[in-house]
C-alpha cells in the first residue's frame, strides 16, 4: 500500500503550459504517474504533449477524464484561486508547489477546504511521491526506492537527501511527503503520521521539521500516545537566531517558541530518535532494522 498517491491516481495539472508546469509534467509522465488532463484558462481544447487535453477549468477536466488529483504550477498571485477552483470541482488531493502565496490568500483557502473533503499538500512544497506508483510534484523520481520507511517533512532539500542517503543504503520507502514550510498549509505532521500509522506497509517513519511553530510539538504528542511505529526525526535551524526567518516563512521563532531546543525534548521524550545531524539519520533508521 502507500497514502496519498498510488497507481490510481488520475492527475490534472493546473498551468501545464507553463514553464514549470510544463517541465514538471513531463517529469511527472516519465515516472509513470497517469497525467489525465491540464488546466489553462483560455486554452481549452488544446493538447499538451500531443495526447493531453487541455481546459479551461478544473471541472471541466474532472467531469472529461475521472481526475482525482490535481498538481498547481501557477504564479503566487493566482494559486489560492487555483486552490479553491481545484477543491470545489471535488478533487480528493490537491498538491500545491507555488511559494509565496500570501498569508491571508491561504487564511481563505484554509477556510473553504474546511467545508470541502478535499485535502491539501502544500503550498510551498515538493510534493508527493509513492515509488513505483506515482509522482506528483518535484521530488526527483530516481533517488527513491520501494521499500518500507514513511517521510515526512517540511523541507524539500532535506527530503532529497535522506531518501538519496536511505536509498544507498539500500533502505526503500512507501511514501515521502513534503508538506512545505508556509505557515499557513493544508497537511500537518500529525496528518501525515496517522496515514503512516494506519498503513501497513509503514513500518516506520522519518520526520523533519525545523523550527518555527508547533506542529513538530503537536506530532510528538501523537507519536507518544498513539505511534505503534519507531519514528527517527531530525529538526533543521537549530543554530537560527530568535527572531530571524530561516528560508521557510514558517520558519521563525517568535516570543521564545517555536525553538529547535522545545522541539528536539518533545519528539525525544516522545519516544523518537532524534538525529543531531541529516547525515545521522541514515543510521538511526537502519538501527531500527537490526
Amino acid at each position: 500500500m502507500s497514502i496519498l498517491v498510488n497507481k490510481q491516481t488520475r492527475l490534472v495539472v493546473q498551468g501545464i503550459t507553463g514553464r514549470e508546469g510544463a517541465f514538471h509534467t513531463r517529469q511527472m509522465i516519465d515516472y509513470g504517474t497517469p497525467v489525465v488532463a491540464g488546466v489553462t484558462p483560455g486554452k481549452g481544447g488544446e493538447w499538451a504533449f500531443g495526447n493531453i487535453p487541455v481546459f479551461d477549468t478544473v471541472r471541466e477536466a474532472v467531469i472529461a477524464t475521472g481526475a482525482n488529483t490535481s498538481i498547481i504550477f501557477v504564479p503566487a498571485r493566482f494559486a489560492a484561486d487555483a486552490i479553491i477552483e481545484a477543491a470545489d470541482a471535488g478533487v480528493d488531493l490537491v498538491v500545491c508547489i507555488t511559494e509565496g502565496i500570501p498569508v491571508m490568500d491561504m487564511v481563505q483557502v484554509r477556510a473553504f477546504l474546511d467545508t470541502t473533503h478535499t485535502r491539501l499538500i502544500g503550498p510551498n512544497c515538493p510534493g508527493v511521491i509513492t515509488p513505483g506508483e506515482a509522482k506528483v510534484g518535484i521530488i526527483p523520481g530516481h533517488i527513491m526506492t520501494r521499500g518500507n520507511v514513511g517521510l515526512v517533512s517540511r523541507s524539500g532539500t532535506l527530503t532529497y537527501e535522506v531518501v538519496y542517503a536511505l536509498t544507498a543504503r539500500g533502505i526503500g520507502q512507501t511514501t515521502a511527503v513534503g508538506i512545505g514550510g508556509d505557515p499557513i498549509n493544508g497537511t500537518s505532521f500529525l496528518d501525515v503520521l496517522q496515514m503512516f500509522e494506519e498503513d501497513p506497509e509503514t513500518e516506520q517513519v522519518i520526520l523533519i521539521g525545523e523550527i518555527g511553530g508547533a506542529d513538530e510539538q503537536k506530532a510528538a504528542e501523537y507519536i507518544g500516545s498513539r505511534m505503534t511505529k519507531p519514528v527517527t526525526g531530525f529538526i533543521a535551524g537549530q543554530t537560527a537566531p530568535p527572531g530571524r526567518r530561516m528560508g521557510h516563512a514558517g520558519a521563525i521563532i517568535s516570543g521564545g517558541e517555536g525553538t529547535a531546543a522545545e522541539k528536539i525534548a518533545a519528539l525525544t521524550q516522545a519516544g523518537a530518535k532524534v538525529a543531531r545531524h541529516p547525515d545521522e539519520i541514515a543510521d538511526l533508521v537502519a538501527s531500527n532494522l537490526r
